[in-house]
């Protein structure tokens, strides 16, 4: 039988035994059956994530109530298990609406506030931020036990959350970890974390005053007529002050490439590639983006053919230039080759072909390149993608030991000799295609 939310006995009293439709019946509706209906009516899906959850949902209500005696005397333990599962799934819910960004700051606020009073040592003089480093250290360490748990609890050692409902159940299961009551020798109880945070900061060094300034102009031999515990500290902070840092134009520019490459497949039509790199950039595995695009095996191969050919484009055309500079490999820096390399790659080339390289260096425009060589647009754009794939060759190719079997040696001279031949007729192919 269905009950009624109105009828369920509030979670901090204890059930009364005046509601004999609360008491548990042999043909009672099955508790996972009754979360799986409530949830995959609110995610508006029925898919294998919805059953999963509302399974664990179950198992892990069903396992409390039977740990605890005072449910278990009550004589309604189905109407517990009711609460407690409702309970969790409005929990879960409450993450599922919130999305996967702001759902992680909520669990974040939540947890913060919880141990904010404990991650300060004993009469220290910590400022905020020093709380708030404090904290988020201790709450990496935490999150990385917290799946853990799950893991373990559930019996599922590979699990990682893929869908936004999957990530909910986590933040939940999280936050209730966080929560659970640990008895202690004497007779009182406190929650999880609190417990951990108070061992983390037992782990915290004592705190050292040091002058940065004396850190800096300090030199090395100096810190030997110092007291140990002083050297010691000046020297992590003077190599600490002195450690470089990571330039943050790479990551600027990696996600400059991204973009533009998104762009690029958008403009070409191709939204199935888009879709397809989505998802590879979150480390999907192919099963799942199989699931997700829903593609079969012969399919998801057409599909990263036509992905790996727009890709080629966009690096070789379109975008070369953004590309080779994330590379380290730009016309300024030889394309990426040694001296020895660029020396021999370009006395392979013909006249038109190095004047073509240096056009582009100046950074000519195709347009003005082809008036200037005589050659159509078409022309330009197709003998510079030849002439970046030979140059990649040349890039991975030390002159002297080839990698791998003898078939590379020979492919490496059928290269050599077709670029000889090139240099007869200049409006050839200079790439020999892979």
């Amino acid at each position: 039988m269905q009950v009624q939310a109105n009828s369920i006995p509030n979670l901090n009293t204890p059930v009364n035994g005046n509601c004999p439709e609360l008491l548990q019946q042999e043909n009672d509706p099955n508790l996972q059956e009754i979360l799986l209906e409530e949830l995959s009516q609110r995610v508006g899906s029925k898919s294998q994530s919805v059953l999963g959850v509302a399974t664990r949902i179950a198992s892990e209500v069903e396992r409390m109530c039977y740990k605890s005696s005072r449910i278990q005397t009550s004589g309604e333990v189905y109407a517990w298990q009711l609460i407690l599962g409702r309970n969790r799934l409005h929990k879960c819910l409450s993450y599922y609406h919130l999305g996967a960004k702001q759902g992680r700051i909520e669990l974040h606020s939540n947890l913060t506030a919880m141990i904010y009073r404990y991650v300060a040592p004993s009469q220290s003089q910590l400022s905020f931020q020093g709380r708030k480093n404090l904290i988020d250290d201790f709450l990496q360490e935490f999150y990385a036990a917290s799946i853990n748990a799950f893991r373990r609890e559930y019996e599922l050692p590979k699990f990682q959350p893929r869908t936004q409902l999957e990530l909910a159940e986590y933040l939940a299961f999280t936050e209730n970890y966080a929560k659970r009551r640990i008895s202690l020798p004497n007779g009182t109880s406190q929650q999880l974390i609190v417990l951990r945070v108070q061992a983390f900061v037992k782990r915290q060094p004592a705190e050292t005053s040091v002058d940065i300034e004396q850190a800096v102009e300090t030199p090395k031999g100096d810190y030997d007529q110092q007291s140990s515990w002083s050297a010691s500290a000046m020297q992590q902070v003077r190599s600490q002050i002195m450690t470089e840092t990571v330039d943050p134009c790479e990551g600027m520019l990696r996600d400059r490439i991204i973009s533009e490459l998104l762009n690029y497949l958008e403009s070409q039509g191709q939204s199935d590639c888009v879709n397809y790199l989505v998802l590879k950039l979150q480390d999907y595995s192919a099963p799942d983006i199989d699931e997700f695009l829903k593609l079969t095996p012969r399919e998801r191969d057409y599909l990263q053919q036509r992905f790996k050919y727009h890709v080629d484009k966009f690096a070789r055309a379109s975008h070369w230039k953004l590309v080779h500079q994330w590379l380290g490999a730009d016309l300024d820096q030889k394309l990426g080759m040694s001296s020895q390399q660029w020396d021999e790659f370009l006395n392979q080339l013909s006249p038109q072909h190095r004047e073509l390289l240096q056009l582009k260096k100046i950074n000519k425009f195709d347009e003005d390149i082809a008036k200037h060589l005589k050659w159509s647009l078409k022309q330009v754009q197709k003998q510079w993608m030849d002439l970046l794939e030979l140059a990649w060759k040349y890039r991975n190719w030390d002159g002297q030991k080839l990698p791998g079997k003898k078939s590379n040696l020979r492919s490496v001279k059928d290269t050599k000799a077709k670029v000889r031949n090139i240099t007869d007729n200049s409006l050839l192919p200079l790439a020999v295609s892979s």
